[in-house]
This record gives C-alpha cells, sequence and structure tokens, in this order.
C-alpha cells in the first residue's frame, strides 16, 4: 500500500494539534504538552526556541544554498527563517500530519506555497527515498517526532543513507536528536552511529532545553579554520541575529573533546 495514500486516508487517526501562550510566545502541541515548536508573536519570523537556532548552523559552512528541504515542520520556524533570509533558495517542508499544516498557516504565519515555497503533505521517509529526489538538496534539516516526542520517529542507518542520498556531493544536514530522559542516551548514541555510517563527517553540540542535542553531518567533511568561523558567526549575528558564536564554540569543545 502507499504509505502516502495510507496516511492521507487515516488523517483522522493523527495527533489533534493544540496552541497555547504564554508571555507573548506561541507554541504548538500535538495532543500532549511537550512543546513541537514556539514563535514570538512579536518578530514571528525569528526562531525562538534555542535547539532549532542551533539547526541552521550549517550556514557556517554554506552560505549561498540553492535548495533547503526540512523535514518535520514543527512550528515553521526553519520553514519562514529560510524563505524570509535566502532570497535565491527554494525551500522545501515535508509534513505527515495535515493538521500541523493548517496550524502554521492559521497560527504561525506560514506562507502560502509559491515558486520558492513548497508544503508537502507526506511521509519524510518517501520523500528521501524517492528517486527523483536523489542529489538535489544542499540542506536537509531533521525534526521529527510523533505526539509523544519519545525518540526520533526516523533513525535507521538506512533512512539517513537515504538522507544523505538525498543531499548533492557537498550537502549537509543538522538533525535534533531529542528523546526520553529514560532512553535518551542511547537513542543519541544510535542515532549518531547510524549518521556515521551514512556521512562523511558528524559532529554535535552540547546538549539544551533538557534533552536535545544537535547534530550536523557532512557528505565531504569540511576544513575547519576557527577564525574563519568566528568571523563567519559574526557575520551570521549581524545578518540573521543568531547566536552563531555559541555554535563555534560547541564545535570546538566537541574536538578538544575527540582528542
Amino acid at each position: 500500500m502507499n504509505l502516502y495514500k495510507a496516511t492521507q486516508a487515516a488523517s483522522t487517526e493523527l495527533p489533534e494539534v493544540t496552541i497555547a501562550e504564554h508571555l507573548g510566545v506561541r507554541t504548538l502541541h500535538l495532543s500532549s504538552d511537550a512543546i513541537q515548536g514556539a514563535m514570538r508573536m512579536a518578530v514571528p519570523d525569528q526562531i525562538e526556541l534555542e535547539y532549532v537556532q542551533q539547526m541552521m548552523m550549517w550556514v557556517l559552512f554554506k552560505h549561498e544554498p540553492q535548495h533547503i528541504v526540512q523535514l518535520g515542520l514543527g512550528a515553521a520556524s526553519l520553514t519562514k527563517f529560510c524563505y524570509r533570509n535566502f532570497a535565491e533558495a527554494r525551500v522545501t517542508a515535508i509534513e505527515l500530519n495535515p493538521k500541523v499544516i493548517t496550524a502554521c498557516h492559521q497560527h504561525f504565519k506560514l506562507p502560502v506555497n509559491d515558486e520558492r515555497l513548497q508544503v508537502l503533505c507526506m511521509n519524510a521517509l518517501d520523500y528521501v527515498n524517492d528517486s527523483a529526489n536523489q542529489g538535489k538538496a544542499d540542506v536537509l534539516q531533521i525534526d521529527l517526532y510523533d505526539a509523544a516526542a519519545e525518540a526520533p520517529a526516523l533513525s535507521s542507518a538506512a533512512f539517513y543513507q537515504a538522507c544523505a542520498d538525498t543531499l548533492n556531493e557537498d550537502g549537509m544536514l543538522t538533525v535534533n536528536l531529542f528523546g526520553n530522559p529514560h532512553n535518551y542516551e542511547a537513542n543519541c548514541t544510535a542515532n549518531l552511529a547510524a549518521l556515521q555510517e551514512a556521512f562523511d563527517a558528524v559532529v554535535w553540540l552540547p546538549l539544551v532545553h533538557d534533552a536535545n542535542t544537535v547534530a550536523i553531518a557532512f557528505k565531504q567533511a569540511p576544513a575547519v579554520d576557527f577564525d574563519d568561523l568566528y568571523e563567519r558567526a559574526t557575520a551570521i549575528r549581524l545578518a540573521y541575529k543568531l547566536p552563531a558564536a555559541k555554535w563555534v564554540n560547541g564545535l570546538k569543545e566537541w574536538m578538544a573533546e575527540q582528542m
């Protein structure tokens, strides 16, 4: 059975979306208290959550992406940010739950699809396994969770290999490895191992928000010059209001720990 058609037919079984607001921040939830995304009402196009900001650390290494793909829409923070700030790039977002897409249009200021933006209601695994998408993306951003947010919804070596195949020769991905505190370390370790099978280099930042570790994976390991990265981080802070120097600190810390 075609998974996309089955998903569409069973859409009523997907988690319900609820919206909350507190101190000027609107949050998206899926049948639980777990926050699946957030937007500060005063600055709707900025990225509110720190781990979601970290998902943008690829911009330290790639300045002018042509095609950015987001797996898991959340509250559309990354999708909106990339659409607004990379005017030459196409932005594609894949989301399984049509209720999330509707909520993002109604409550989180997600623009309608156009020649640069495509939000597709489908399974992320179908997208990365489609041969028509292979070698087409510069960047993949992955934040895939169910309502319970126990662990990444897709995390196998085969999935990450399909992600690598979706990227072009010097493509890279960022992924949020959130999980239940009881099995977080095991899940994180398993995901990193699967990523390392599929990519030339994998690096991760220190944990934030209790149990969010963001990793970046490269199809081709980059040459790293920390002076250049700090200079680039300053430019990112000025252009995009993102705390990129913290990312460089985290990468430097990771490298020191590997020695």
